[in-house]
């Protein structure tokens, strides 16, 4: 008969989540998660098998989360440049609410750990083919520039994932004194200034033409008497 489980795996799964920003896939210790989340070393094997399992368990549960949070952005009932910037706003609010945990998985899948590079392979086109099939459809509708798809993806992702990232690589390395911190988290970190960028690139992919062709239908407004 199978033991309870008595929630161990999501323990050692939490545990592991605060642990890899600081150990990689490399340094991340099977018996170092367990005593974490203290939890017997052998029901770490009885649930996970193998420290690349559960490598895997890790990196998946985070980002299924965010792709059920984007999936039912993009699926809401709106015009296509509002649907993306909803989606855009679910990656971004995970990448700066996970970025160290980010951080350390792009530099790991860099430096060549399998596991990084596998997850990363399996699972890096879910979201961008989510994004890009609105940008299309977008473009389709003429709302947004008919230029290449990988050059309209460039300036979306461009504006959500590299301030969050050097911002934040900058903020959590403690080379900066706490104002400069504080205010770089504000002024790049925070909903306001996630808000801020998404507008910045939604205007940057925006179609000139076709918003001023819709301008143009509008019927006239009367003036107002003097």
């Amino acid at each position: 008969m199978p033991r309870p489980s008595r929630n161990l795996d999501q323990a050692l799964l939490a545990a592991g989540r605060e642990l890899f920003p600081l150990r990689g896939c490399a340094g991340l210790s099977v018996r170092e998660v367990a005593e974490k989340a203290d939890v017997n070393l052998g029901m770490f094997h009885y649930h996970f098998k193998s420290r690349e399992a559960f490598l895997r368990a890790v990196m998946q549960q985070g980002y299924e989360t965010m792709f059920a949070s984007l999936s039912l952005e993009a699926a809401r009932p709106a015009d296509t440049e509002t649907r993306l910037r909803h989606a855009m706003r679910a990656i971004a609010r995970f990448a700066r609410d996970n970025r160290r945990f980010i951080a350390r998985l792009m530099a790991d899948a860099l430096s060549g750990e399998a596991c990084a590079r596998e997850f990363l392979r399996d699972n890096l086109p879910r979201h961008l083919d989510v994004m890009r099939r609105i940008v299309a459809q977008g473009q389709k509708e003429g709302v947004f520039a008919p230029v290449p798809l990988p050059q309209a993806m460039g300036v979306c992702a461009g504006a959500m994932a590299m301030p969050i990232l050097v911002g934040g690589a900058m903020i959590d390395s403690g080379m900066l004194d706490a104002a400069t911190a504080r205010m770089i988290e504000g002024v790049l970190l925070s909903d306001t200034a996630l808000d801020q960028r998404i507008e910045l690139a939604l205007r940057a992919i925006h179609n000139p033409p076709a918003a001023a062709a819709r301008r143009a239908k509008r019927p006239a407004q009367p003036r107002g008497k003097p």
